[in-house]
């Protein structure tokens, strides 16, 4: 078995190892990063940015969001069973964490809401291309690995952490496996586990949370994030956390092109199998509530209507609700695509010159949907009396050709698993620390409670680099204490 020795062995080189491994280094101590991809950033090279409160940036676009503002905002919004001090502190940093990006070159475009009802948190990143979209996250982490392989960092691409070496209670090592498959033994002092989740390990997925990819649940499933890092660190006597996803909705099936996304990412008719109304379509554009009532639906599927004349106005004036992520004004294209979508078999999406028809294609109780449809044209008509929702936003289902698209749960990826305190210190059930182990970024964020927080946008992103610098600073502290 071949050998190597570093102070401190990161093991997964996304944002929050990459956000260790640079911490550590800056700190004076030696640094190998284990990455089994070929190339650093994982999940944050199809993202955007992270949170910053109290930035110049926000200061800058006079839509200052504080720490205490958001603070209270997030503890309400958790009623409280997640780690304050933890959440406070990722708070207090953020603003330093963007102005240490800035230092690397990192550039930001501006501090954007995710949608209307969104606070100005997220700093999207200014891509080398200049145009910011989904991606553009990719300039940042090709910046912090800059920064990282400056300091001495040692990235070995392709070797994956197996597992963690523990001697009389504190971790002295970490086992590697090269992609040949050979063992390799890193003596250090302190390790950090920064694995990203399980996002694409399917079967983990279904036995924590229930969910069966491609069935009933459509997220993101990024190669490698298997459950590496919440095995190791239970293998040393980590305690693990309650698990949940980070639940954004998800519309299925293949040749979803942003015109077809536009046009049904809106708050128009929503149903469920039975063909009933179950949400404010209003709160579509928060991504979390959505997933969330569609959750709880037969199938865990809903069902968003239009007809012909909502889509004409998408295509010819525009959408009712934009986002930073599809970044459209109109839904131009929408008529080729849809026939485009619907002729390859994509099965989860409509079009039917009547509404009993489109009712049969989506597999939606007839009677009922139309029923449906005829109160919520009637609410069009005088006010929403079944849930509220604002006028301008109630267009009714009458012009033929109508269209339906299927929606489900999707994720960005798992939360939880590896259990922390907030000083990112891995700790035991009795709620001990092993001595030189931390972990940061999804593997344990429990941050959320039940459901992301989506009114303070770029918070995974945000929790990731500054629970990762935390991990990375406070793993140089405890080298530190050794010599003391």
């Amino acid at each position: 078995m071949n050998t190597k020795q570093a102070d401190v062995v990161v093991i997964a080189c996304g944002p929050s190892g990459l956000a260790a491994a640079i911490a550590a280094a800056e700190s004076g101590f030696s640094v190998i990063a284990l990455e089994k991809a070929m190339n650093t950033g994982g999940a944050a090279n199809m993202g955007m940015g992270p949170l910053g409160l109290n930035t110049t940036i926000q200061t800058q676009e006079l839509s200052n969001v504080t720490v205490d503002k958001a603070f209270k905002m997030f503890m309400e919004y958790t009623h409280w069973r997640v780690d304050a001090n933890l959440v406070k502190q990722y708070f207090e940093k953020s603003a330093d964490t963007i102005a240490w990006l800035q230092d690397m070159g990192v550039e930001f475009f501006k501090a954007s809401r995710y949608f209307p009802g969104s606070e100005a948190t997220w700093h999207i990143v200014k891509p080398e291309s200049g145009k910011p979209g989904p991606r553009a996250a990719a300039t940042m982490i090709k910046r912090m690995t800059e920064r990282a392989t400056a300091l001495g960092v040692q990235i070995l691409f392709e070797t994956a952490g197996d597992h963690l070496v523990c001697e009389n209670g504190k971790i002295t090592g970490v086992i590697a496996k090269t992609k040949d498959g050979e063992e390799l033994k890193i003596d250090c002092k302190a390790a950090v586990i920064c694995t990203g989740g399980f996002g694409a390990n399917a079967e983990l997925v279904h036995e924590k949370t229930g969910y069966t990819y491609d069935k009933d649940f459509f997220g993101f499933r990024i190669p490698g994030l298997v459950g590496d890092g919440m095995r190791m660190a239970q293998e040393v006597g980590a305690a693990s956390t309650d698990i949940n996803m980070e639940l954004a909705v998800s519309m299925a099936g293949e040749h979803m092109t942003d015109p077809i996304r536009a046009a049904f990412n809106q708050p128009n008719l929503l149903v469920n199998l039975e063909g009933e109304r179950f949400y404010n379509e209003e709160l579509f554009e928060n991504s979390t509530f959505a997933a969330n009532a569609i959750n709880i639906q037969k199938a865990r599927c809903g069902v968003m209507v239009i007809d012909e004349a909502i889509k004409r106005h998408y295509v010819k004036h525009g959408i009712d609700v934009r986002s930073m992520v599809l970044n459209r004004e109109n839904a131009e294209g929408f008529d080729e695509d849809i026939e485009v979508a619907i002729n390859s078999g994509n099965p989860y999406v409509y079009k039917a010159d009547t509404l009993e028809e489109l009712a049969e294609m989506a597999g939606v109780k007839k009677d009922v949907f139309l029923k449906t449809v005829d109160m919520y044209n009637y609410y069009c008509e005088t006010y929403d009396a079944q849930f509220g929702k604002r006028q301008d936003y109630l267009k009714p289902i009458v012009k033929a050709p109508f269209y339906a698209a299927k929606f489900f749960p999707g994720a960005y990826g798992t939360l939880g698993g590896i259990k922390v305190n907030h000083y990112m210190e891995v700790i035991t059930p009795e709620f001990e620390p092993i001595p030189g182990l931390y972990a940061a970024g999804t593997d344990t964020c429990t941050i959320y409670g039940d459901s992301y927080m989506f009114l303070l946008p770029g918070n995974t992103m945000g929790y990731a680099l500054n629970t990762g610098r935390m991990a990375g600073e406070n793993a140089a502290e405890y080298l530190k204490s050794l010599t003391r």
